[in-house]
């Protein structure tokens, strides 16, 4: 089995600038219901505002110095807020992260030195959550309290760097890993790989197999499928059997992040070395987002639940942005300095 470095895909989209600085926006987590919550992780620490963005406060206690990758927040029980390392596995608050506690029995021994790259709940059950790390899949049934290893039919990968629901059908799941694409009809209980159009068979064990970034599912269309990779932008619409390469106009097709407008079908957001970028038209057209932004180095961006035109871009060397106007304006929000 093909091993990729623990840390590959952290240090080719964290660093894509080549720097480390304190103000490198690693996640952005915005509260489901109120839009004065925000949580923010840097290289250093989590920050989170009660006001909008004005004050922030340091919530790293109870937590060790390892890099958190990945947030999330409990969609019902919104002061349960889960945390994902580089380097040591998963946290859990059930204060809104004032506390931290460790959360890893059942999870690999290897992933003291891996990466959790983002957490899923099943909407039926929020305490159902699947884990995507560079381990592999990983189930809760019991709100983290113990993790089961999920990669039956993931034979030729190990690296899973994000996972999709179909929101219409929340048993069929997406996995973008290190080597392409793979989906579960049975909520990881098997997967299949999906890589016709994608990566050609040859490619999938090598060092030059495709990196899948973020992987989404068109809630408007839930046979479209879009999968960002560090080497292009890829389209499905028959639920993965087949993949189109898209958005081949982009000057850069290292793509970190990408957003599916909840309100508006078609309208796709993406970031990467060269700023944001809009489609409105499912991908074939791209218009450049970059008006405000003082670096075009954009790692993270995310759309405010409750106001569909509020987005929020965290760069790789000027902090945070926020556009009130669906992406057509940016501008900078206060540094993220706070107590401790």
């Amino acid at each position: 089995m093909w091993r990729l470095s623990s840390c590959l895909l952290f240090l080719l989209v964290g660093a894509l600038c080549g720097c480390d600085r304190s103000d490198a926006i690693v996640v952005i987590q915005l509260h489901p219901k109120n839009p004065d919550i925000m949580y923010v992780a840097t290289n250093d620490y989590i920050y989170k505002t009660r006001d909008g963005g004005k004050t922030w406060t340091n919530l790293s206690k109870g937590m060790s110095h390892s890099r958190v990758i990945a947030m999330a927040i409990d969609p019902v029980y919104t002061a349960t807020v889960y945390a994902g390392t580089k380097g040591d596995a998963v946290y859990k608050s059930h204060d809104g992260g004032q506390r931290w506690g460790s959360m890893r029995y059942g999870l690999d021994d290897a992933t003291i030195t891996s990466v959790v790259n983002q957490f899923l709940f099943d909407p039926a059950d929020t305490q159902h959550i699947f884990l995507a790390t560079t381990t592999g899949v990983f189930e809760t049934k019991n709100g983290g309290e113990q993790w089961t290893k999920k990669m039956e039919g993931m034979k030729e990968v190990l690296m899973v760097v994000t996972l999709g629901m179909d929101p219409t059908r929340p048993s069929i799941l997406y996995a973008g890993t290190s080597g392409g694409v793979y989906k579960s009809i049975d909520q990881a209980g098997h997967w299949e790989q999906v890589n016709n159009g994608l990566v050609p068979p040859g490619r999938v064990k090598t060092s030059r197999a495709l990196n899948v970034t973020s992987i989404l599912v068109d809630p408007y269309e839930p046979d479209t499928v879009y999968a960002a990779t560090l080497a292009g932008l890829y389209k499905s619409t028959d639920a993965a059997k087949a993949w189109k390469r898209i958005g081949e106009s982009l000057a850069d097709q290292m793509i970190v992040a990408m957003v599916l407008d909840r309100t508006r079908r078609g309208v796709i957001y993406i970031t990467g070395r060269d700023g944001v970028h809009r489609s409105e038209d499912g991908g074939a057209i791209w218009k450049l987002m970059n008006s405000g932004l003082a670096t075009t180095n954009v790692r993270t961006i995310a759309q405010s639940a409750t106001d569909s035109k509020v987005f929020y871009a965290g760069t790789n060397g000027s902090g945070l942005y926020r556009s009130n106007d669906a992406g057509e304006n940016w501008e900078s929000m206060p540094a993220l300095v706070g107590k401790s």
